[in-house]
């Protein structure tokens, strides 16, 4: 893996959120990158839960300053960067006051999720490829955790598609049991149509409930993990006839080894 560069896009990170599946292989897999040669990149929302002083994220002026489009909206885009202490490991983070300033996730204090989750998640999508431009900076692998980065690969595949920089780049999926109730605006569809995915690509996103958002994902991706040990039947199943290498779900103690093996060998 020396200098094999890895993009890694999530929606949640340890330290600066709460540890959950999601969020602790979000900060393991590139540390573990990191150790064995590789260059890494992390990208995140920056929601306004996320404490900047503690954590001393700090904008980054040189690629804040463009508008990025959502739903025939110009929404400002702020870039934040912050180490992880002690892991040389730079955090990026997508912010805009409409989407992440609130002080939560996902959704609001009853648990209701924020009507406009989908708008969030083409910002964060769009947003994240927009910056490794202007970084210059191009991934081998883009690795994908949680659901609010699922639109990334469906974006890279079709919106961004005749993006030379990209042209080698490999997507993989960790696929989570973290799931929500309920569904994304259902006006997501029109939205993503709106920047010209072709309808056979996001037909899926008819009813966006979070199996078909994994699903879509799925699709647009070159390798799957199965990240979660009590993946639903439908999703693992999905993921094992998709025709795409995969990597069942792996303990703890074997998953370094395995994963870099999957990187590796399976990854081309």
């Amino acid at each position: 893996m020396n200098d094999k560069r890895i993009l890694y896009v999530s929606s949640e990170v340890v330290p600066y959120l709460a540890e959950n599946e999601v969020s602790l292989h979000s900060y393991e897999l590139p540390k573990m990158i990191n150790e064995v040669g590789g260059q890494i990149r992390i990208f995140m929302p920056r929601y306004g839960n996320i404490n900047e002083r503690r954590h001393q994220l700090h904008e980054v002026i040189r690629l804040s300053g463009m508008n990025l489009v959502v739903n025939d909206m110009d929404m400002p885009l702020i870039i934040k960067v912050a180490s992880i202490p002690k892991e040389r490991i730079q955090v990026y983070f997508i912010d805009n006051d409409e989407y992440f300033k609130r002080k939560a996730t996902f959704s609001d204090e009853e648990g209701v999720l924020y009507s406009d989750n989908d708008e969030r998640a083409i910002f964060f999508a769009k947003g994240v490829v927009e910056t490794v431009k202007k970084l210059n900076w191009v991934p081998d692998i883009i690795h994908v955790h949680g659901w609010m980065a699922s639109l990334l690969p469906v974006y890279l595949k079709h919106y961004y598609k005749d993006e030379g920089i990209f042209g080698d780049t490999k997507i993989i999926t960790s696929v989570y049991a973290s799931d929500f109730e309920g569904m994304l605006d259902a006006e997501l569809i029109t939205k993503l149509a709106y920047d010209n995915l072709p309808q056979d690509a996001i037909s899926k996103y008819k009813e966006p409930i979070f199996t078909n958002l994994m699903k879509a994902t799925i699709d647009h991706s070159d390798a799957i993990i199965i990240a979660s040990e009590n993946l639903s039947v439908d999703l693992t199943k999905y993921i094992e006839t998709s025709k795409k290498p995969f990597l069942p779900f792996t303990p703890k103690e074997t998953f370094k080894e395995t994963y870099l093996d999957f990187l590796k060998n399976k990854v081309q």
